[in-house]
């Protein structure tokens, strides 16, 4: 059966959306993150789409997702029963819902799924999503979901495609964060350098003529990190309150000139990988001033140790002063120079109530963030959005919980922004020498 070509549906878009249907049209996008702000229609357009999808396509199949089945029932799906109504559809004779969640259109026998994209401890690979195919997905609050459930579902997308000259297509609505789709399409988008098969569209609520003015003013009236993100659509704010260090600190760590006498300790510490896809990053301390920092990718540990003790020799740093990542193959840098080593997962010093050091260190580099006490002399742009992404994955972890503080994993925050947080290691373990070093004693 061929598709409806005389579908008549008057659905009013905004500009921005009309934008997005068009990208929607092309010949080249899969993967499309509509919003990046609050109010700007991007939940309506992606179920005023998957509506259009399913009574002009036969026997299709879609899926609305969130990362909980319940707030996907209490937003998204509410949304396209209105979206539904004002388009003179009736439940019971146009479509039909269920209650094991999918959604029926009666005149083309098209279903629109509704789907979790929740991160289960059960099922880390996301296996339960493998078993139905798609034609086409909106997933709305994108920037709430695992990375890994975008791409398991999304390769699911390949159902009936051909047959009706289809492309796979998935949109996601956002607001905006500093996770995966920060990584993956904004800052990409911003410098030009998104993929070709990935478009970014950002709709604010002033693009949005339908929006009532009220809801303008309440946004107005948020505290100023939210008023940021949700009525400017700002990505560099992040308002998760787990986060420890305050986004505006971090940024005037580049400005900030901290006294430098002459008397102040030198110190070189170094978070050390090779051969792998994490970064050796090595910084040189003055201080509390890091004032030189050199990534290098691949390095073998031996050229690594060379380059420490070519530093420490130019900068006049003792033995004592040089500190190495010991986990893995730090330890051959560390039996190499006879310097210090970093265990992350050791215990915490003066019996302090953290999981492990690197947790305890980690808390240390925030509080001296937050006090303006750390200064980074560095200029280049790429480096320091580098540094500001890492730091502001620096969270609480369980912070209402009556145990030992801790922050998320390693492996979590290179889950949300795509690589290793090898600068804030390296920052993070400098505040090691801050925990352990002791007032001199005058004797008299």
């Amino acid at each position: 059966m061929k598709p409806n070509q005389n579908l008549k549906i008057k659905w009013t878009k905004t500009p921005k959306q009309n934008e997005a249907w068009k990208v929607l049209n092309d010949d080249s996008t899969i993967e499309l993150l509509f919003g990046g702000g609050a109010g700007g229609g991007k939940t309506d357009f992606g179920v005023s789409w998957g509506i259009f999808l399913s009574l002009k396509y036969i026997g299709i199949r879609g899926f609305f997702a969130r990362e909980e089945l319940k707030s996907l029932k209490e937003s998204t799906l509410l949304t396209f029963f209105d979206v539904a109504t004002r388009w003179g559809l009736k439940e019971g004779v146009d479509y039909k819902y269920t209650a094991d969640s999918h959604i029926t259109f009666t005149q083309t026998g098209s279903t629109i799924y509704l789907k979790e994209l929740k991160l289960l401890p059960s099922d880390p690979q996301f296996d339960r999503l493998g078993s139905t195919e798609f034609t086409w997905g909106f997933i709305d609050e994108a920037q709430q979901v695992n990375v890994k459930a975008k791409n398991v579902i999304r390769s699911r997308l390949r159902y009936k495609i051909t047959e009706n000259g289809l492309r796979p297509r998935l949109l996601m609505s956002c607001n905006p964060s500093k996770g995966h789709l920060y990584t993956d399409f904004y800052k990409p988008s911003k410098s030009n350098k998104l993929r070709a098969d990935r478009k970014f569209i950002q709709a604010l609520v002033t693009d949005n003529s339908k929006i009532d003015p009220n809801y303008i003013e309440n946004l107005k009236g948020l505290d100023p990190i939210s008023r940021e993100r949700l009525l400017a659509g700002n990505w560099e704010y992040d308002a998760d309150p787990m986060k420890l260090i305050e986004y505006d600190k971090i940024i005037d760590m580049y400005t900030l000139k901290l006294p430098i006498t002459g008397v102040e300790q030198k110190y070189i510490v170094a978070d050390i990988a090779r051969l792998g896809n994490d970064k050796t990053v090595i910084g040189y301390w003055v201080g509390m001033t890091c004032t030189r920092i050199a990534m290098y990718t691949k390095q073998d540990t031996a050229v690594t140790s060379r380059v420490i003790k070519e530093w420490a020799d130019k900068y006049g740093v003792p033995i004592s002063n040089i500190l190495v990542d010991e986990d893995g193959v730090g330890g051959g840098v560390k039996d190499n120079l006879r310097c210090k080593g970093f265990v992350n997962n050791s215990t915490a010093k003066l019996k302090q109530n953290y999981t492990n050091l690197k947790t305890q260190c980690y808390y240390k580099l925030a509080k001296e963030i937050n006090l303006g006490r750390v200064a980074i002399r560095c200029n280049l742009p790429e480096i320091q959005e580098m540094i500001n992404q890492e730091l502001e994955q620096v969270k609480a972890k369980d912070a209402d919980k009556d145990k030992k503080l801790a922050i998320i994993s390693k492996d979590e925050v290179k889950e949300n922004i795509g690589r290793s947080p090898d600068f804030s290691d390296m920052l993070m373990m400098r505040m090691y020498y801050q925990l352990v070093t002791r007032p001199s004693v005058l004797w008299i």
